[in-house]
């Protein structure tokens, strides 16, 4: 496995490549994409992993401050490259990013959803994945064996 997290360079290999879309909202969120990546440590995969140790809390949700810029245009960069998006909506959050990134890529066929009951705007995932025919599972166990079925 080859794991890529923000804000490095992504230069992807040979591998198939997953970027880890979903709730991360520090100390709400379960840490679950590091239970995909333990999950898949062994597979011939890359990962994209948005989550950064180095996050500060203290900068400025703005276009003008130059390290959350670069974190966004990391996550958007990521989300382009990559052969498959996972998403998992933590029921627990309100995931306003992770929202905003299923407007954005759920019509390129390469999303897979777990949104679980009790997530606050379950019914709008919902609605939106089958519109659009993204494929939807119901549990991280799911997404990590989906992976693991596209890598084959």
């Amino acid at each position: 496995m080859n794991l890529i997290t923000a804000p490095s360079t992504i230069e992807l290999d040979k591998n198939f490549s997953v970027f880890l879309a979903g709730s991360i909202e520090v100390g709400v969120a379960k840490r679950w994409q590091d239970i995909v990546i333990q999950e898949l440590s062994n597979e011939k995969v890359t990962l994209l992993n948005p989550r950064r140790d180095s996050w500060d809390q203290s900068w400025k949700q703005t276009i003008d401050d130059p390290v959350f810029n670069k974190q966004v245009n990391w996550e958007l960069e990521a989300l382009e490259k990559s052969d498959m998006i996972i998403m998992y909506f933590d029921k627990n959050t309100k995931s306003p990013i992770t929202l905003l990134e299923l407007g954005l890529f759920a019509k390129i066929g390469k999303l897979i959803v777990c949104c679980p009951d009790g997530f606050w705007r379950k019914g709008n995932v919902d609605i939106v994945c089958e519109r659009y025919g993204v494929q939807q599972v119901m549990s991280l166990n799911e997404l990590v064996r989906e992976i693991k079925e596209r890598i084959q």
